[in-house]
């Protein structure tokens, strides 16, 4: 799984990091892995900003890619989290996932600083030069302080273990400026749900999925009609999909997927400060929502069952 051709099409879910009684609960963890790739989900993305990654110790880092890994047993593969605002942190961190048997990293652009784009190629080469897997850059200007330029990522891609980009701009124009200038170079993955399937019919390959922590098979579903061009399919998952989108950004990331979780009983709500609990607006926003698309999972769960699909596991939190 780790060279230029890691390919990826489809749903690569970003996990929630579950915690009971303020420490990791490791069990609920393993739930959500297996429910995820029984449902067709593509890659598991532990310790990204969907797992309050700033907030975990590195043990605890080490230990939720260490345990993700063990859940996946080989069947997809694993890209972890390593990122933080300084170049050293990072570097532990993509050695540490490394160590725990990550098949990739996923590398946010540093936060809080303002680096030049200089200091941002600097950066991700540290990182590159430190690991012997593939990176999947991640540019996410709502959460960082300088985005990637098209020529700074056109620079990176020449470096031999940079395989991917995450783009949450929602530019889908820019897939088409990016495939001009690297063809077939990097996977182009969008880390925009309610964008992605534009983003897959201009030249994308994938999603960095939160959405698809709730349905997994509804997005596994709506990436197979992308792949097969099946506009009508994708215009009507898009609809299906569109208020669980707008649902799971009622309030900060990731506050409603895991109350959404939670409601399902697949884990409890635990967050840790600053993050607090959903108001009772959103959460009956929220609840209203999700009594309108499962029954849609449901059914997309059983579609993919009777094509072949593996059998789902009943899991309890």
């Amino acid at each position: 799984m780790g060279n230029k051709i890691f390919k990826l099409h489809g749903p690569c879910v970003t996990l929630p990091t579950p915690f009971r009684g303020g420490a990791v609960d490791f069990p609920a963890l393993e739930r959500l892995c297996h429910r995820q790739i029984d449902h067709g989900t593509a890659a598991l993305v532990p310790c990204g900003p969907t797992g309050e990654a700033p907030l975990l110790t590195p043990g605890e880092h080490h230990r939720i890619v260490e345990r993700t890994v063990a859940a996946a047993a080989g069947r997809v593969p694993v890209i972890a989290g390593a990122g933080s605002s300084g170049t050293q942190i990072s570097v532990e961190l993509a050695r540490s996932a490394e160590l725990a048997g990550a098949q990739a990293l996923l590398c946010i652009t540093p936060y809080y600083l303002e680096p030049t784009q200089a200091g941002l190629i600097a950066h991700f080469q540290a990182i590159h030069d430190a690991v012997g897997i593939p990176i999947i850059l991640c540019d996410g200007p709502t959460r960082i302080a300088r985005p990637l330029a098209d020529a700074t990522i056109e620079r990176l891609a020449e470096l031999p273990r940079i395989v991917g980009l995450t783009d949450t701009t929602a530019d889908i124009e820019r897939v088409g400026r990016l495939r001009w200038r690297l063809a077939d170079r990097l996977l182009l993955l969008s880390g925009d749900d309610a964008t992605q399937a534009a983003h897959r019919l201009a030249g994308g390959d994938g999603c960095i999925s939160v959405t698809a922590n709730v349905t997994p098979a509804l997005a596994a579903a709506l990436h197979k009609a992308c792949d097969r061009r099946e506009t009508e399919a994708v215009t009507r998952l898009e609809g299906i999909l569109a208020p669980l989108h707008a649902a799971l950004l009622l309030e900060v990331n990731p506050i409603p997927v895991k109350r959404a979780l939670h409601r399902l009983g697949l884990m409890v709500d635990g967050l840790r400060l600053p993050l607090t609990p959903l108001g009772a607006m959103a959460d009956m926003k929220l609840a209203k929502v999700l009594q309108a698309v499962l029954p849609r999972e449901k059914e997309a769960t059983a579609v993919r069952v009777d094509s072949g699909g593996p059998p789902v596991r009943s899991r309890a939190a």
